[in-house]
């Protein structure tokens, strides 16, 4: 039996998906940014695109910025928001788990830039803490960045009240939320949450891989970072990916459609996963795993089995997790989430995340389950001392 639950990493994109990406690959293959019918073709994708995103986030087209994936999104929102707004000030406050696309380009701002940074605590659940937020707002502050959800560990930040907080000190003050983890899981109105700017992926919600979105207020000041055509109003230049486009918009549609049901039967297959697991002596659910955490995450430490080893002990069995952020590269490093909120020294180097989709079955969470009874006993027998 195959049983994928690293859906976190990305997710098998829809059928249909597929088969609108091949279309606008082979049929209708114009440039947007040519003047014959062709061109105009493709531009309808990207219009009609931006309608069916536009109205899931309830925000305007023309707010809508297409990039190459979740990274690149961070990328702009950051770099393209500090560098436009520095006369305002150059301080800048994200949490100290954020996914690397945000932590990287904070040190690069940091180091080349010379922007301050202030990296906030989280608690054991890995959920910034609010009071600590409050103390690093200063007259300097210009931008900050919380993620939506964990990749990790799954914690949900408390969005609202943090862009509250941040827009009660200082309206001027942006704030970016990485909704790649998040977007497909929960209905996000940046509007109505105060959110500035808001990064999504595309192969995180059955789309396909390559393709990315940006969400800015249109008040929000902001310079490109890839130069060349003037595409998108100046902000991100290069030829659209118009199947990715096509392919984005489809996913984010079909992936809204019932969407609490789909959440629902996610969080009914993880209680239950949850509930096996802690019989298997020595484990522990990282992070909450009641309906404040998202719904598809469940990082569990298995003391005594290094990560690795599990993982392709669960491999040859046909399953299918990760270790960490798949996000980061393919060579296991000891998880800054799991040290942020304060995990035993025991599970750091011991921790599988197991991520759920739509398409997950009962069938294959019970196969997972059967699996891990027979091999965690038995890779204890060869534990380290």
């Amino acid at each position: 039996m195959e049983v994928y639950l690293d859906n976190s990493a990305t997710t098998k994109a829809f059928k249909e998906v597929g088969d609108v990406v091949k279309e606008v690959l082979c049929e209708d293959y114009g440039n947007p940014s040519s003047m014959h019918f062709k061109g105009v073709e493709a531009e309808k994708y990207m219009k009609d695109a931006k309608e069916v995103l536009s109205k899931i986030l309830k925000v305007q087209a023309k707010e809508l910025f297409f990039t190459s994936g979740g990274t690149e999104s961070d990328n702009l929102a950051l770099i393209g928001a500090a560098r436009a707004n520095k006369r305002a000030g150059k301080h800048l406050i994200t949490s100290s788990i954020e996914h690397p696309a945000i932590l990287n380009t904070m040190r690069f701002l940091e180091e080349e830039e010379g922007y301050r940074v202030t990296y906030l605590p989280v608690d054991q659940y890995g959920r910034i803490q609010l009071n600590a937020l409050k103390e690093a707002l200063c007259d300097e502050t210009i931008l900050v960045s919380i993620m939506y959800v964990n990749n990790e560990v799954g914690s949900v930040q408390p969005i609202e009240e943090a862009a509250s907080i941040v827009k009660a000190y200082n309206k001027n003050i942006l704030f970016h939320v990485d909704a790649v983890q998040g977007f497909g899981k929960y209905r996000i109105y940046p509007k109505k949450q105060k959110i500035d700017m808001l990064s999504v992926s595309g192969h995180k919600i059955h789309g396909p891989k390559g393709i990315g979105l940006l969400y800015i207020d249109e008040h929000v000041k902001i310079k490109p970072i890839i130069f060349g055509g003037e595409h998108q109003k100046n902000i991100r230049s290069g030829t659209e990916n118009v199947p990715g486009i096509a392919g984005l918009a489809l996913a984010a549609k079909m992936i809204y459609q019932d969407l609490e049901n789909k959440v629902d039967n996610m969080r009914k297959l993880k209680a239950h996963f949850i509930e096996e697991i802690m019989k298997i002596p020595e484990t522990t659910i990282h992070g909450l795993y009641d309906e404040t955490s998202a719904p598809h995450i469940i990082s569990v430490g298995f003391a005594g089995i290094r990560s690795e080893v599990l993982l392709h002990a669960l491999e040859e069995r046909g399953i299918c997790v990760s270790s960490g952020s798949a996000c980061a590269s393919n060579h296991p490093a000891i998880s800054g989430v799991l040290k942020g909120i304060g995990a035993k020294k025991e599970f750091l180097d011991a921790t599988l995340r197991f991520s759920m989709s739509e398409f997950t079955t009962l069938e294959e969470i019970d196969y997972t389950l059967q699996v891990l009874n027979e091999l965690v006993p038995m890779l204890r027998r060869y534990r380290r001392h």
